[in-house]
């Protein structure tokens, strides 16, 4: 089946444009298609001018004669190239390629910041306005965006990033290579799920950058393991970066170091290899994301971290603070910004803290020009249709500020409602705490602290050890069970302080979420 790149040039589209990063990938498929329909191909650069693709594969330079104003069109010789200039101006160059015989493809790289130029201008739209009548294309392949008037002349192709089967390839070959020109030797011990594993994380990345990540890997100690995945997944966030409203988060939480949540747990842990290659050759849609209802300091916000160690994939935060801008249509764009750039990082976990915030007017009448109503769909848009491995863990405090649009299946795949801990979660969350702050658990009497600290979140539980041990600092002495009584005494917690909301969250989500402990 003939590539959708392929079908444009066939259906003889005059002028194609392409935008990627990629352009290595971009130039060796518009070369494979030139080869496949017995095209003659021509690429132009600023730096290399126009050559013509030979029939013995040989790239020829297209010259301007010596003392002749008009272009002299090569087909044949290229000894002619010897005694001319070669075309390297851009006006030269699409001369060539309007006036060269027809059924022809040319391939312009980064004609893009030229193309504000007026006579330029006026030759791409002469070149679109021949059409059929020449059965030529002309490709502009750019890294940044065409200017506007240009690109309403183009037809867009979307070349899109590697596919998983062309990574794995990218892998293997750069193994080879360096197995065979190293003058060490070269060890692999990845397995199936490891080697899909790195396939995913190198998701977003042009084959060149892929394949110098693989090789800065191996080249540590020239051995491709397991253990070099979270460097490689280190190498692509230095590569890529987080920008706009997209914050990188340091991972330094396990499931492990999260009390109770069980019910959560256990659901994460059946869908830990949703992205594999395992799950869609058994048939399975890729997760989706979560919606974490429940009271502030529960742990929310802590499971996302969870979430991005146990599956070793990077944890992307979406700040809304930062969505809205004071010009019209700056705050859509940053929004697409941001969710463009969590799909060139995917696989990847997206973070969105308290999602009621950024689209609290989406679900009433506001004042800001239906601006907050805009966003939300566009959001709710790219969550139904995007295909990228991308886990969505949101977390929302105030349920009735959520429009009711996100809470239906389809846009997560689990409601959860995070209550707060039960005396034996509270037991657990402490011994955690203590023992992040070097402190034996069994030394203290958890019990009787879980059910003294009835009504206590996570957060709040964690603040008692720290004011616990700040008292014992003062006193001069170790931290012990009556320290920790009495800061739980001083304490009022939010349940207290805020007894109706929390009562009535909690009756709101009976029959709404499933619970996650």
């Amino acid at each position: 089946m003939p590539s959708s790149l392929k079908l444009l040039v066939q259906s003889r589209h005059p002028l194609i444009s392409i935008e990627t990063r990629d352009e290595e990938r971009a130039t060796q498929e518009v070369r494979k298609i030139a080869a496949e329909l017995s095209r003659p191909l021509y690429e132009w650069s600023m730096t290399s001018g126009m050559r013509h693709l030979s029939e013995k594969g040989t790239w020829l330079p297209i010259a301007m004669l010596a003392g002749h104003q008009t272009l002299s069109l090569i087909t044949q010789a290229a000894g002619l190239s010897e005694a001319g200039t070669p075309v390297t101006k851009a006006v030269d160059a699409l001369k060539v390629a309007i006036e060269l015989p027809q059924s022809t493809i040319y391939l312009f790289k980064d004609l893009g910041p030229h193309a504000k130029d007026a006579q330029i201008h006026r030759m791409l739209r002469d070149a679109a306005a021949l059409g059929e009548r020449r059965q030529s294309n002309i490709i502009l392949l750019d890294s940044l965006p065409l200017p506007t008037e240009v690109k309403r002349l183009t037809i867009p192709f979307e070349m899109g990033w590697p596919t998983a089967e062309e990574l794995e390839e990218v892998i293997k070959q750069t193994y080879s290579k360096i197995r065979r020109e190293s003058m060490y030797e070269v060890t692999a011990t990845l397995t199936r799920r490891d080697m899909d594993q790195l396939v995913q994380t190198l998701r977003g990345l042009t084959r060149s950058e892929a394949e110098r990540i693989v090789a800065s890997a191996i080249y540590r100690d020239y051995t491709l393991k397991p253990a070099d995945l979270p460097v490689i997944l280190e190498a692509k966030k230095a590569v890529l970066g987080a920008a706009g409203c997209l914050e990188s988060v340091a991972i330094d939480f396990t499931m492990d170091d999260i009390g109770g949540l069980d019910n959560l747990k256990a659901w994460l842990r059946q869908r830990r290899d949703g992205f594999s290659k395992r799950a869609r050759d058994y048939g399975l849609p890729t997760p989706r994301g979560i919606l974490l209802l429940g009271i502030p300091g529960a742990g929310k916000s802590l499971c996302a971290k969870a979430v991005a160690a146990d599956w070793k994939m990077p944890l992307l935060r979406l700040d809304p603070g930062v969505l809205y801008q004071k010009y019209i249509g700056e705050s859509e764009s940053q929004l697409r910004q941001a969710l463009a750039q969590a799909e060139a990082m995917a696989p990847v976990i997206l973070w969105v803290d308290e999602i009621e915030k950024a689209f609290a007017s989406a679900s009433a009448a506001s004042a800001d020009g239906g601006l907050s109503k805009r966003m939300f769909g566009t959001l709710l848009s790219w969550m139904q249709d995007h295909r990228h491995p991308i886990f969505i863990v949101a977390t929302a405090n105030d349920i009735s500020a959520l429009p009711p649009e996100l809470m239906r299946k389809g846009r997560f795949d689990e409601v959860f409602f995070v209550d707060l801990p039960s005396v034996d979660s509270r037991a657990r969350i402490l011994s955690i705490h203590l023992e992040r702050r070097n402190r034996i658990p069994a030394a203290f009497d958890l019990e009787q602290l879980a059910i003294a600290s009835e009504g206590f979140n996570g957060a709040e539980l964690e603040q008692a050890i720290v004011g616990a041990m700040y008292s014992a600092f003062q006193e001069g002495c170790e931290v012990e069970n009556r320290h920790l009584f009495e800061e739980l005494a001083k304490t009022r917690p939010l349940a207290v302080l805020m007894h109706e909301k929390v009562l009535e969250l909690r009756e709101w989500a009976v029959n709404r979420c499933v619970s996650a402990d």
